[in-house]
């Protein structure tokens, strides 16, 4: 690997967190657009603010997991790098095209599954990392949506006698806060993956003396450069200012109608789900954590409330996501054995 490969590498994974914010900006702001308490330009902005935030608030453990708890550290090369990044690219711009809520977490995680057996075969994969990984795909929008419809039933027992109009004006304030709180758990589990891989990178580059890293670049398996997280907090921000409005409408108007109490039950639910996984250090879905808090808020109001063969459509796109960008990153190292 040569130091011009190595910054090609690099503006590829800033590439792919700019995509992560575009892709999954709808579930940080798909709720406060859908109920009408901000509008688009201004949701994110919101979003992107809070997303930037969370740098100062949340220790790197999803770094360390994606970074050292996946794949074999000693296979890492600009080949399996590429094919990840190449494999989970590709599957988000797929999903976002057809407006699908898909998962960039794990559309990353299947990429650096793919190259890595298309490199070592299943032995350079870590089985408790990839294990918990994959139990979050269940785990998380379930969590999400008990969370969700405990808030919703909550919060229409204490209000029980408030008028419709006073609660409304009450939550379309508080979803302000419970948008920012889901903001802050996106940012600080999404951003964290990317520098994982930038991570895994840098330790494969220090060790190198054909690359020449300057030592501000430089990292070992206990050190992360500052200037890794802080630009991937930037990019994940700057995509979400540009976030899709496609998504926005699958997932804040197609799964069910929401109000704004019902949004921030659904923002706050969620919150506490990504807060918690990142707390643990597991790289959870962000798509998967909100869409389940809007389905568990939409039961409450009755089962036909929400509409589930949109969401059946949504949860066969979870399904595919591994395996799909898992299959795409290993023709992808594949391909870069022969370019680089």
């Amino acid at each position: 690997m040569s130091f011009e490969i190595l910054l090609v590498l690099l503006l590829l994974a800033f590439a792919f967190d700019f995509m992560n914010g575009f892709h999954d900006a709808a579930n940080s702001i798909a709720t406060v657009v859908s109920t009408g308490v901000l509008r688009p330009q201004w949701a994110v902005l919101w979003a992107a603010f809070f997303n930037f935030v969370a740098y100062f608030l949340f220790p790197l453990k999803v770094a360390a997991t994606i970074g050292k708890g996946t794949i074999d550290p000693s296979i890492i090369d600009h080949y399996v790098i590429f094919g990840a990044l190449i494999g989970a690219v590709i599957w988000n711009i797929v999903t976002w095209y057809a407006g699908i809520p898909s998962s960039s977490s794990h559309a990353l995680i299947g990429g650096l599954a793919g190259a890595a057996v298309a490199k070592s075969g299943t032995e350079s994969l870590i089985a408790s990392g990839l294990l918990k990984t994959v139990a979050f795909i269940v785990v998380s929008p379930m969590l999400g949506m008990l969370l969700g419809s405990l808030l919703m039933l909550a919060v229409a027992w204490i209000c029980r006698r408030m008028t419709p109009r006073r609660i409304d004006r009450w939550f379309h304030r508080l979803q302000l806060v419970s948008a920012a709180a889901y903001s802050l758990g996106h940012g600080g589990n999404d951003a964290q993956k990317t520098a994982g891989i930038i991570w895994m990178l840098l330790i494969a580059a220090s060790a190198s003396p054909a690359v020449g890293l300057p030592e501000w670049m430089k990292a070992t398996t206990d050190h992360l450069p500052a200037w890794v997280v802080i630009c991937c907090y930037i990019m994940i921000s700057l995509g979400t200012m540009f976030g899709g409005w496609r998504i926005v409408k699958t997932m804040g108007q197609k799964l069910t109608k929401l109000k704004p109490v019902g949004g921030f039950c659904a923002e706050t639910g969620g919150a506490m789900t990504l807060f918690l996984a990142t707390s643990l250090g597991i790289p959870v879905s962000t798509t998967h954590t909100i869409t389940g808090a809007i389905v568990g808020v939409g039961s409450c109001t009755g089962v036909k409330a929400v509409r589930w063969g949109v969401a059946s459509n949504i949860v066969w796109a979870w399904v595919l996501t591994i395996p799909c960008s898992a299959f795409v990153a290993a023709l992808s190292w594949e391909i870069a054995r022969h370019i680089f």
